[in-house]
């Protein structure tokens, strides 16, 4: 009998569920979203994940064994007590995702449903751990570069959660200035950044297009932002002794060198010897990632 998963991505915009088997498939006809948005409280949140849940297990098949949830949210979460405090959804703060989902898919199949929460960035790490671009690192570290910049550690095939579930905020470390790494790197900051120096585009896609085109600024602030991601990421590699980083959302293919630039940064930033060796590659999941990975949070 195939095991299944019921999987819940919880982002800044967006939620979404499907069901996953146990080789990290999505289920045909089981993929729904819910918006959320910096206004989402915890009834619009208790309304979209009845919606999501619901959606995802009437595609489950008759004989399926399902053997329970994983949510992977937006953080910072509080994995103990199954909550979370969203930084870009105030009115969320504490809310209870874990007991949502549980509550929800019980009552849908009549029966206990095991659910497991973690951070985002840590479920995207296991999923490129387990079907991905860092199958076979011995320690790894996935990043999103996109609206934010956040990640997660897999080490030796394991996720490491950290004491609350939040290891792998690599967004929200400091760098120059005093700003945050995403306050520097992430597609507005970029955006930002670039209309600061007298660029007129107002969009992430603006800069792709503009760089590609020859437009100084642009290019200044795609290369900016790599940097930033670099710099971090080999300080990174100096701490937890990473072999591999997987990068994956939209900014990071903001330019088709985007992954390149990243690792000449790390490269030239990394003070040993063996943090330097840490090999940056592009994430191998695309936007079914979060919800593989939060799948894995029960099937692994």
């Amino acid at each position: 009998m195939t095991r299944y998963a019921l999987a819940v991505d919880v982002g800044g915009t967006k939620m979404e569920a499907a069901l996953v088997s146990e080789d990290g498939t999505l289920v045909d006809g089981s993929r729904s979203r819910q918006a959320t948005g910096r206004e989402a409280t915890p009834e619009s949140f208790d309304a979209a994940v009845a919606a999501i849940v619901q959606h995802a297990l009437a595609a489950l098949p008759a004989d399926a064994e399902l053997v329970g949830a994983g949510a992977g949210s937006a953080g910072p979460v509080d994995r103990p007590s199954g909550t979370i405090v969203p930084v870009n959804m105030p009115s969320a703060r504490g809310y209870g995702l874990a007991a949502a989902v549980r509550r929800e898919a019980s009552a849908v199949l009549g029966r206990d449903v095991p659910t497991v929460l973690g951070h985002d960035g840590g479920a995207l790490a296991l999923a490129e751990s387990w079907r991905g671009a860092t199958q076979d690192a011995a320690a790894s570290l996935s990043i999103v570069v996109s609206t934010g910049v956040g990640g997660g550690f897999v080490v030796n095939g394991a996720y490491i959660p950290g004491a609350s579930g939040n290891a792998g905020h690599l967004g929200q470390i400091r760098r120059e200035g005093g700003l945050t790494l995403e306050e520097i790197a992430s597609g507005p900051a970029s955006v930002t950044w670039a209309q600061q120096q007298g660029w007129v585009g107002s969009t992430g896609e603006d800069l792709a297009r503009d760089s590609a085109a020859g437009d100084a600024i642009a290019r200044a602030a795609i290369e900016r932002s790599a940097k930033a991601v670099g710099e971090a990421l080999a300080d990174a590699a100096t701490l937890v002794d990473l072999d591999m980083v997987a990068i994956g959302g939209g900014f990071s293919r903001v330019s088709d060198d985007y992954i390149e630039l990243v690792q000449e940064a790390l490269t030239a930033s990394a003070v040993h010897e063996y943090s330097r060796r840490a090999r940056v590659v592009r994430s191998g999941l695309g936007d079914e990632g979060p919800l593989i990975g939060a799948a894995a949070l029960v099937l692994r």
